[in-house]
């Protein structure tokens, strides 16, 4: 009898209706070439959801697929079955076992190599399920509970374990000896460690080391809210911030300037970049570690939270051969985000781009990329005369700071070049005032500019937590255009 073939992912996803051949064929013509699936394709275009992908990917192997959202009817993981440095370095989660076969949690089926390593490892026969990568790894964070960032960190401090507790009391002594030794087991390097892996795990975007007049405070900010996650012991100051400066590269002794650094950590065989801030302050050095994620700005234009309509309107004015787009919003609102996901469409061959940034975030393939470095005279100004040299087609400035900048973008607009910038402003309109401000004439302005765009971030309701409100403020719903007719029609029909 023949043997049934099996159906390939795209297949079973045209099969489900999850998305058209059009869109299969375009994610094939473009994973030609990398080494990238079709399904990782599919995602960083925005034509499906990591759930749907592994739903099909189990679909295709004939393996249980499980959400691992805490539904009832819903097997859950029992972290005591294997040990927790395999659960956290390989993203695993065991979920039972029966005499020598362990049903193990994974995310990737085709990952032969783990699965071998974990046989060895475990000692056990492995009997695969699927689950999305984000949420393993959300559970490991959460220490297998459901809910927000007390359940994420629980009680325990990470001094417990990590740190010797003779570790010197003296505030002002130099260093501990353990910051600057190769052995991971040195215990300010195994705390630092921790702390900078779990941040990353837990999905934070920063992490800040604020010394107290009794404390070290340790917190991470997630979906934009800052949550203290340990108070360390002023003991170790001196030493921890020690621990973090070499690892930036930045002078240790040097106690009286900002200094930035960066940092390059492997983090669940992703390799995390760290822009790292170094600021005196009255208790000492205040740091905080931007947590940079190369995927966070290779999330597609589609994922960004543009309407349609204005995500073609974008999408037009970003293929404009010249003129300027500033994109204008607070820090921290994802500026750089949309204009490196536009570089990212923009990417081909036949364009040469070029970036001056401070500092440079994120590395892209085939885009030159300069570093502002202010203490040898490396410019915006001066490295952006030095760009017109280079025949670009589309030049990325960082931030648009004074009048010589702003003047050089707008010749560099009014010549040909298509430039990307960002603003300060609180509003679109307020960019015009603001180059004007700067001293640009407003008739340069008017001939360069080809648009302003003004963005937010904004938190997501949990999938998990969300309510349906039966009884929401009026003044909310005017705020948001939704009438009293409109809001009557909605819940009657929910």
């Amino acid at each position: 009898m023949a043997r049934k073939r099996r159906q390939k992912i795209g297949e079973i996803l045209i099969d489900q209706k999850s998305i058209t051949k059009d869109q299969l064929n375009a994610a094939m013509e473009a994973a030609k070439g990398t080494t990238k699936r079709v399904g990782e394709v599919l995602q960083e275009q925005g034509v499906c959801d990591e759930k749907t992908i592994i739903k099909a990917m189990a679909e295709q192997y004939s393996l249980q697929y499980i959400a691992l959202d805490g539904k009832e009817g819903e097997d859950t993981p029992d972290m005591e079955l294997i040990p927790k440095d395999v659960i956290q370095k390989h993203s695993v989660l065991p979920l039972s076992k029966d005499g020598s076969k362990l049903k193990l949690i994974i995310h990737d089926p085709l990952n032969l190599e783990l699965l071998d390593l974990l046989r060895f490892r475990l000692n056990c026969e492995i009997e695969p399920v699927l689950s999305t990568k984000s949420a393993i790894q959300a559970f490991i964070g959460g220490g297998g509970k459901d809910g927000g960032t007390e359940s994420m960190f629980g009680d325990s401090s990470l001094v417990t374990d990590s740190v010797d507790v003779t570790v010197d009391r003296s505030v002002d002594t130099s260093v501990d000896t353990s910051i600057d030794v190769d052995s991971e087991q040195a215990p300010i390097v195994k705390l630092v460690t921790r702390l900078i892996t779990e941040a990353v795990r837990n999905g934070s975007s920063d992490i800040h080391v604020e010394p107290m007049e009794d404390r070290v405070m340790l917190r991470y900010r997630i979906d934009g809210i800052c949550h203290i996650r340990d108070n360390l012991p002023k003991r170790m100051q001196s030493a921890i911030l020690a621990r973090l400066k070499l690892m930036a590269g930045v002078n240790i002794s040097e106690r009286r300037i900002p200094q930035d650094g960066r940092i390059k950590m492997t983090v669940d065989n992703d390799q995390i970049d760290f822009r790292v801030s170094v600021c005196p302050a009255y208790h000492g050095e205040s740091i905080v570690l931007r947590i940079l994620r190369p995927e966070s700005v290779r999330i597609g234009l589609k994922n960004l939270g543009f309407e349609q309509e204005n995500l073609d309107r974008f999408n037009r004015l970003i293929r404009r051969p010249n003129g300027i787009l500033l994109v204008t919003g607070p820090t921290g609102s994802g500026k750089t985000t949309t204009l490196y996901s536009a570089l990212d469409v923009l990417n081909r061959p036949d364009r040469k781009i070029i970036t001056a940034e401070d500092p440079v975030e994120y590395s892209f393939t085939g885009i030159n990329q300069c570093q502002i470095r202010e203490s040898i005279g490396l410019t915006f100004s001066a490295i952006l005369r030095a760009m017109l040299r280079q025949a670009p087609n589309i030049i990325l400035i960082g931030e648009i700071r004074d009048r010589e900048v702003a003047d050089i973008a707008i010749q560099a607009a009014l010549t040909g070049h298509l430039v990307f910038s960002t603003l300060h402003t609180n509003d679109a309109p307020s960019a015009i005032t603001r180059l004007i401000d700067m001293g640009v004439k407003p008739y340069l302005v008017a001939s360069s500019i080809q648009a302003i765009m003004a963005q937010r971030l904004i938190r997501m309701l949990c999938s998990n937590c969300k309510k349906h409100d039966k009884s929401p403020d009026k003044k909310f719903l005017k705020l948001i255009g939704i009438t009293n007719r409109e809001s009557s029609r909605t819940i009657l029909s929910g």
